[in-house]
């Protein structure tokens, strides 16, 4: 971290033990990822009138480039949240993976769904079952009446869009799972 880490304590006696277990949990994250600025970590008590004991809601925020990366554990709602190492792990948990998801975007290790590849029809032969795509690239695309997925071979006609499936076969490339687009087209 660039800055010092800092622990703020609420409501309650500051804890030498819980102290010690927010900085070792801190440490992995810098460990993990050293493009972290800042933390800081607050430990809040603020149910003290409970008969059965007080609930911790702890709060971390990391400063990251870019924004910010912030994740609390709400103690209303858990009552194993009574215990401060408890709900200490769990937003630190929650911290961890949102800056795995920070880290992984900063590696562009994101998974990108590329669109399936889509061409217009260009010809048609009926007698013979099989029809040519011309791709988005110009290339010709063979494929047959049974490689269309929803809709009606004698209905496609020339200029008709479609999203295809491409594999090579015996000729050169070939479409599957063709399909015809709709108003709602693919742009470039």
């Amino acid at each position: 971290m660039k800055l010092p880490l800092q622990i703020t304590f609420r409501h309650m006696e500051k804890s030498e033990a819980l102290e010690a277990d927010i900085r070792d949990k801190a440490h992995k994250l810098d460990q993990y990822c050293d493009q972290i600025m800042s933390c800081h970590v607050t430990v809040d008590a603020p149910h003290q009138h409970h008969q059965q004991g007080s609930l911790y809601r702890i709060g971390v925020d990391l400063t990251v480039p870019g924004g910010k990366i912030v994740a609390s554990r709400e103690a209303d709602q858990h009552h194993a949240h009574e215990d401060p190492y408890v709900a200490t792990r769990d937003a630190f948990n929650a911290v961890q993976r949102q800056l795995e998801d920070y880290v992984r975007k900063q590696r562009h290790k994101v998974k990108r769904h590329e669109p399936p590849p889509h061409g217009k029809v260009v010809r048609l032969v009926p007698d013979k079952d099989y029809g040519i795509i011309e791709s988005s690239t110009g290339t010709e695309v063979y494929f047959h009446r049974n490689s269309l997925l929803h809709g009606d071979f004698d209905t496609l006609s020339v200029g008709c869009e479609v999203r295809y499936a491409e594999e090579a076969g015996e000729q050169g490339p070939q479409a599957s799972s063709v399909t015809p687009i709709g108003k709602h087209h693919v742009v470039d």
